[in-house]
């Protein structure tokens, strides 16, 4: 094993992502709230990376958790970090732009078509 792979994140492209979601894992966007009410997948979560310890209310352990920021740096953070915790996270390369190029659906926070800040 190469010193930098205790660094590697598990990572998914946005095509798997949408299968993982719709066979059931949980999409987790750790973005600011400005940038979710713009626009997000309708079937995220929402739990801003400055509110993780609400993570467990919101995502049950067992479930698969896909995890999304706007390009993917911030979720990867958030995918370690769970990780340490027990969950079975990987990131959504790309972030919402990959799953927005992808065909994901993207809604504002009235369900209106979204953009991605």
């Amino acid at each position: 094993m190469s010193i930098f792979a205790r660094f590697r994140v598990p990572a998914v492209g946005a095509d798997e992502a949408r299968t993982l979601v719709s066979q059931g894992a949980a999409l987790l966007d750790v973005r600011e709230s400005t940038e979710w009410n713009a626009g997000h997948a309708p079937q995220a979560v929402h739990v801003p990376v400055s509110r993780l310890q609400d993570l467990a209310r919101r995502v049950p352990k067992g479930k698969k958790v896909v995890v999304v920021c706007r390009s993917g740096n911030r979720s990867a953070h958030v995918v370690r970090t769970l990780a340490g915790q027990g969950y079975d996270a990987v990131n959504l390369s790309g972030g919402m732009h990959a799953w927005r190029s992808a065909g994901g659906a993207v809604v504002d926070r009235h369900g209106r078509p979204g953009t991605v800040a």
